[in-house]
């Protein structure tokens, strides 16, 4: 069928200016030199490369958020920790991501991307592997462990979303973009059978640790031959704001001068007045609260209600068993890869007979996905393996968002602003989201449980009942992804005219 534009994509890209059409992603348009033809070809392989390590280093990191998750009962016994105690572990590790995230994002805007990539991977591979050697009376420092281990994590978070979608044209980019933010769920997946594996067959936790560390030296080497020094940032002539392929952005006409710098304030005052951006972000925000939540406590409360249905005993061993976290992390894995290339299909598909599909989509998912983890929790007495299975469709359409919600901020948000954008939603969406949600379920259920008695069933009601607000955080969030859809078109229009 006959696209009216391409002739629109034809004429923009032809207007673009020398730099930005020699650079490797962009497309050939008419008779080239077939010396300019291999140059082209071996940038775009080029591209690739460089995409492949910033997947793999996107992997560790989030296999380094859930090594906690994935060994939680041996370490809330390690160091003799409440539930409230436990639950603060990841809440110091949120908040210093989230509070650093800003920071990267402005020198992300500004600086040379790759060196503050390679300063954060050795940061944080340098402190998850210290934090290994703590013994159980200085718990304290395992708490400024994690908080430093988020610092660092918060530079790739940041800049990493950003040079993908800079190395690839619109149609390619959905499919970059959609493999990048696989190794999301994969890596945290992954993160609890590392940490769960290597447990048991070291027999100590504080193996788990020590993995990582390794997997992050050899990112940071591929970093270094790998990058180039410098990677071109595409100006709004050049760059297509959506990864969907679907929207354009007008060419800038020869001549007329680029809009200047604006300051960090001007960029947030910006961003506040632009509502898709902002409901969208309370929307991922909604979804951090439930990912955070299940991500820190799901293996935990198995395992009570596992000893309410006298299907296990009581650890009293150094070392818990781990197969609830082994299983968990496999579902999460599964269900990860199979919400992003769902969602991102999905979108593709529906955006051709609906401008408004990204964020019903997130909406219509989030609604479904509060209602499977609220079944999950009811039937958790009584069947573990049912638990399972709604815990896993609840994963599912949870992570169907991932990518759908980076495309929104893609093309609702002027290139040059993006970076700074996604700081911004990570600050928010983890400031309100899974850095408190963690902790706020374990304060929860300390409170439950200091006004019943100390037995297994009244353990295991009071991690049930204080789990119940995720499902209702979730409604709240198909409600906000709802409020996106009635902005985003204007919205979108006014950052293709940026």
């Amino acid at each position: 069928m006959h696209n009216p534009r391409a002739h629109e994509g034809t004429s923009l890209q032809s207007q673009a200016p020398p730099e930005e059409q020699n650079y490797g992603a962009t497309a050939a348009h008419g008779r080239q030199d077939p010396v300019v033809s291999v140059s082209r070809k071996s940038l775009a392989k080029r591209d690739y490369l460089i995409a492949a390590v910033l997947c793999y280093t996107n992997l560790i990191n989030f296999m380094d958020w859930f090594l906690v998750p994935g060994i939680l009962l041996d370490i809330q016994k390690y160091f003799q920790l409440s539930d409230g105690d436990t639950g603060l572990l990841q809440t110091v590790f949120i908040l210093c991501y989230m509070l650093a995230a800003p920071v990267f994002g402005y020198l992300g805007d500004r600086y040379n991307r790759k060196i503050i990539l390679g300063a954060g991977i050795f940061f944080w591979s340098g402190v998850t592997l210290s934090s290994s050697f703590i013994s159980e009376s200085y718990y304290w420092i395992f708490f400024l462990s994690r908080g430093l281990v988020g610092i660092g994590t918060a530079s790739y978070s940041t800049i990493a979303p950003t040079i993908v979608a800079d190395l690839f044209e619109e149609g390619k980019r959905t499919t970059m973009l959609s493999i990048f933010y696989i190794f999301i769920p994969v890596g945290s997946g992954l993160g609890y059978v590392l940490a769960a594996g290597v447990a048991g067959l070291t027999g100590d936790w504080h193996w788990a640790f020590r993995i990582t560390p390794c997997m992050g030296g050899l990112a940071l080497v591929l970093l270094i031959l790998l990058v180039p020094h410098k990677t071109q940032r595409r100006t709004a002539a050049h760059r297509a704001l959506s990864i969907s392929g679907t929207i354009r952005v007008a060419a800038e006409k020869p001549g007329v001068h680029r809009t200047a710098k604006t300051t960090w304030c001007q960029d947030v005052i910006s961003l506040a007045k632009n509502w898709s951006f902002v409901w969208s972000s309370l929307g991922l925000t909604a979804m951090a609260f439930v990912t955070g939540a299940l991500g820190m406590w799901v293996p935990l409360f198995l395992y009570r209600a596992q000893l309410v249905q006298g299907t296990v005993s009581p650890c009293l061993q150094e070392t818990c068993n781990s197969s609830n976290s082994l299983i968990f992390g496999g579902i999460t894995i599964g269900t990860g890869m199979l919400g992003v290339i769902a969602g991102a299909e999905a979108a593709r598909r529906l955006r051709k007979i609906n401008n408004k599909a990204d964020p019903l989509i997130c909406a219509t998912s989030m609604f479904i996905s509060a209602l499977c983890l609220y079944v999950a929790l009811m039937v958790a007495k009584m069947s573990i393996l049912s638990t399972f299975i709604f815990i896993a469709f609840g994963e599912l359409f949870l992570s169907v968002n991932w990518a759908v919600v980076t495309d929104i901020l893609l093309y609702v948000v002027t290139p040059r602003r993006q970076s700074t954008a996604i700081a911004l939603q990570i600050l928010v969406s983890h400031l309100l989201g899974d850095a408190g949600s963690p902790y706020l379920i374990g304060i929860i259920s300390n409170a439950i449980q200091a006004k019943n008695d100390c037995s297994s069933q009244w353990s295991f009601r009071s991690m049930q009942y204080s789990f119940i607000i995720c499902a209702f955080v979730g409604v709240f969030g198909g409600a906000f992804f709802l409020l996106t859809s009635l902005y985003i078109e204007e919205d979108r229009k006014e950052a293709e005219q940026l």
